[in-house]
């Protein structure tokens, strides 16, 4: 009789180890994350820290991230001295609607950013002054997994203001490619990394 009720027992044992091998797994269900601080990847090596805050709006497939930069802040590429500041902000606009992370997918992105700060010209070694604006529109992919974050993009647009000698604003580049120069013409490219909340 106990031979009867272990091999009983072990029947069920192994046939519910069975059947619950072959349910499909249960998919992890990530939180939906409306908030993220970003550091910009390597912008300490150019002569700046530059850190973000996205949020994004409730019911619709758009946020808005705010960045900051303290130029200065960093190893400083060009030995110039850099010395000021940058603030940016861009409105981003999702493509895919059906998304489940209000923060994941790519997106276009308009934004605008402002330069301002003192470095040492390589023309006379004086202490310049430069000011510059950026409107650029961008577009880029940001992905998501569980509180990590990764934001790339690639954006140009025109720009406006007092051009640094070395077309370098700490936020976006003026052109001065294949033998030429356009004071007007700004190019954005970077990554961001950081955590959701």
């Amino acid at each position: 009789m106990k031979r009867k009720v272990c091999f009983i027992v072990l029947l069920l044992f192994v046939t519910s180890n069975i059947l619950q091998a072959k349910q499909p797994p249960v998919p992890y269900l990530q939180k939906d994350y409306r908030n993220s601080f970003k550091i910009t990847f390597l912008s300490w090596i150019s002569g700046s820290t530059k850190l973000s805050y996205e949020r994004a709006f409730p019911n619709i497939r758009q946020s808005g991230e705010w960045c900051a930069s303290v130029i200065g802040a960093g190893r400083d590429k060009y030995q110039n001295d850099p010395k000021g500041y940058t603030m940016r902000y861009g409105h981003k606009f999702f493509l895919k609607e059906n998304q489940k992370q209000s923060l994941m997918g790519f997106y276009m992105r308009p934004e605008i950013v402002y330069s301002h700060y003192y470095y040492n010209s390589s023309v006379d070694g004086s202490r310049t002054l430069t000011n510059n604006t950026a409107f650029l529109g961008t577009f880029g992919y940001q992905y998501v997994h569980k509180r990590f974050l990764a934001d790339f993009w690639v954006g140009g647009g025109y720009a406006a203001g007092t051009p640094a000698d070395t077309y370098y604003h700490h936020g976006f580049e003026l052109w001065h490619f294949f033998n030429t120069e356009n004071t007007n013409i700004a190019l954005s490219f970077s990554i961001r990394l950081g955590i959701c909340f």
